[in-house]
């Protein structure tokens, strides 16, 4: 991740990873499944502090994802390994469709403020590729320029999970389950590419692969 020229190929592509890695799609049908027994004013709160938790958590790991790689001795490869990996658990469960029941329908009581945080917020939300995104860009930046790109990019795509998750009732009157469950596997078998690439692209960095089969 190169921030010494800042252009439109950097934010367009910082931008489809933070959409990819903090946007709405992988946490949507969760939010829907977790909360669909709730009023919509509770949909709302709960919406609201899952994207605030997440934007709290993506610009603290900006912040501090630098100093901890150093600190730990971790490079941006083994981070981008570990990312594909864990990416690639929640992929594969995308992948799958559906095979679990909500806590309510077990008879297990849910408490929208810890579900809000845990696992709405992380790691459905801000999930593995927004993660290691962040840590890695947190190593990388070379001057305030680009860090205040990486911070308006994180606070952009905030604001568009805020104007999704606190709108969702008006929202899900126009979506259809069974197109739900298609687009979630789909995105499922795609997100495992981007683990896979991650995991390639981490190897690669840490010299155990050549950069050719990187690509």
């Amino acid at each position: 991740m190169d921030f010494s020229v800042i252009d439109t190929g950097l934010v367009a592509k910082m931008l489809l990873l933070l959409l990819i890695g903090m946007g709405p799609k992988i946490a949507l049908v969760p939010f829907l499944e977790m909360t669909h027994k709730f009023d919509a004013e509770t949909k709302a709160k709960i919406g609201r502090q899952m994207v605030l938790t997440a934007t709290v958590t993506a610009l603290v790991l900006f912040a501090a994802g630098g100093a901890l790689m150093r600190l730990l001795h971790i490079t941006g490869g083994a981070v981008a390994v570990a990312g594909g990996i864990v990416l690639a658990l929640l992929a594969l469960k995308m992948a799958a469709g559906p095979t679990e029941k909500p806590a309510e329908d077990l008879g297990i009581p849910v408490d929208h403020a810890k579900i809000a945080v845990f696992p709405l917020a992380v790691p459905y939300l801000l999930n593995p590729v927004g993660i290691t995104v962040l840590i890695i860009a947190s190593g990388a930046v070379v001057s305030v320029a680009s860090a205040i790109l990486v911070i308006g990019l994180v606070l952009l795509v905030a604001a568009f999970d805020y104007l999704i998750f606190t709108n969702i009732d008006v929202l899900a009157k126009r979506m259809r389950p069974a197109s739900l469950v298609i687009s979630e596997v789909v995105f499922g078998i795609l997100l495992t590419a981007v683990a896979v690439q991650l995991f390639v692209t981490g190897l690669a960095n840490m010299g155990i692969i050549t950069t050719n089969a990187a690509h």
